[in-house]
């Protein structure tokens, strides 16, 4: 019989029959047990990320709104138009012999531009001289004839009607004269048609004929003249614009001919010399309700030319103050116009405004900010609506020079 030991015993009790799967759950409960405590280890050892370093405030350019005086003004678009243009042409039909001037050259009033071959104009001026001698012989002989029959009447010996006869003749002798002096005064208007001269002082274009051609009254303009100094500048207003222009002169006790306009060429520099209003017109364009103004300006260079298109801007009234921003600092969005401003906390604020005219690189501020605040003009992309900005004047940012 086998003997068993009381340890054994006591084990075989305490594990029972299940006492082998007990023991597998034991052991994996200790693997999983030690493999917490080094993961806890391993998480314990491993630094935790550093927090990001916080971006310093976006830099930009802050300009201060500053009112100034400014004066009111409208902008139109006009054309240059000479105060004397001719366009010169024959008269009569002939072949061109000379041509006397310089194209693109001044000419004064009187000088001979072109000469037709006058050889045939000048033999029918010879031919109605002799015209005009044959009729007054005529009548010399019609007088004397007259006279005779007259003398002859008081005698009897010549019948009343065959002095009637002679008297009509006398009659139609004296008219013939009349005739042919008025030929002739054609003739010579003729050959001094073969003279064409500039009629008025100006600046002579391309000649459209050369030496030998034949011209006629059909031939169209030969050349033309355009005086230069002073010009006109014309433009339209719509009777609208105009009605409250007259409203606002009125108004303010204006003389219309102290408005003063001024031409904006087409590098965008406005011309030196200011012209006035000297007319406008009496009728109105039905197609478009407008009325044409014109404006006289010096233009002592020629930089002005007949024809030419420009902007125009009309001033009127006594200077205003108004705040004035750089254009760079104007935003648009779907509500309207806005700038960036800062505030006293050094961030960045939308604020809505009403414009007004520009005035070169900056543009008049009618409604929304108030003189001495702190308008970005510069840098505007890197900026959000109240996020913290670094202002600096446009002289740091710049070397010294505004912007």
């Amino acid at each position: 019989m086998p003997t068993h030991s009381p340890d054994s015993t006591f084990q075989a009790r305490r594990l029972g029959p299940n006492a082998g799967s007990s023991g597998a759950r034991s052991r994996w409960s200790t693997r999983a047990l030690v493999a917490g405590i080094a993961l806890a280890f391993i998480g314990c050892g491993k630094p935790e990320p550093a927090a990001a370093p916080e971006m310093p405030p976006p830099a930009v350019v802050a300009v201060a709104a500053k009112s100034q005086p400014i004066e009111d003004e409208a902008r139109f678009v006009g054309r240059v138009a000479a105060v004397n243009r001719v366009e010169l042409r024959a008269r009569v039909e002939g072949f061109l012999k000379e041509r006397r001037f310089t194209e693109g050259r001044p000419v004064a009033a009187g000088d001979v531009l072109f000469l037709i071959e006058p050889e045939q104009y000048e033999a029918i001026v010879q031919q109605r001289q002799a015209d005009v001698a044959k009729a007054q012989a005529d009548a010399q002989n019609a007088d004397a004839q007259l006279k005779r029959g007259l003398e002859l009447l008081t005698q009897k010996n010549i019948a009343q009607a065959k002095v009637d006869e002679l008297q009509a003749a006398a009659s139609v002798a004296k008219a013939s004269i009349a005739q042919a002096k008025a030929a002739l005064t054609a003739a010579q208007l003729d050959l001094s048609y073969t003279k064409i001269t500039a009629p008025v002082a100006g600046w002579i274009g391309l000649a459209q004929y050369t030496i030998g051609n034949l011209v006629s009254p059909a031939s169209g303009t030969l050349a033309t003249i355009v005086s230069r100094d002073p010009i006109y500048v014309q433009f339209p207003l719509t009777q609208r614009e105009l009605l409250q222009a007259r409203r606002d002169i009125k108004t303010r006790g204006m003389d219309p001919k102290n408005v003063v306009v001024r031409v904006r060429l087409p590098d965008k520099t406005l011309y030196e010399q200011a012209g006035h209003l000297d007319f406008v017109d009496v009728t109105t364009d039905a197609g478009t309700d407008s009325v044409t103004l014109r404006a006289e300006l010096p233009n002592p260079d020629g930089l002005l030319v007949d024809g030419q298109y420009v902007g125009l801007v009309v001033e009127s009234g006594e200077p205003k103050s108004a705040i004035l921003i750089p254009q760079s600092a104007m935003q648009i969005d779907q509500q309207g116009v806005y700038v960036l401003i800062v505030d006293a906390d050094s961030k960045a604020q939308v604020r809505r405004v009403e414009t007004g005219p520009i005035k070169g690189a900056d543009i008049a501020v009618t409604k929304g900010l108030q003189e001495g605040e702190l308008v970005i003009a510069e840098g505007i992309q890197k900026v959000r609506p109240g996020q913290a900005v670094k202002a600096a004047p446009a002289t740091a940012l710049n070397g010294g020079a505004a912007p």
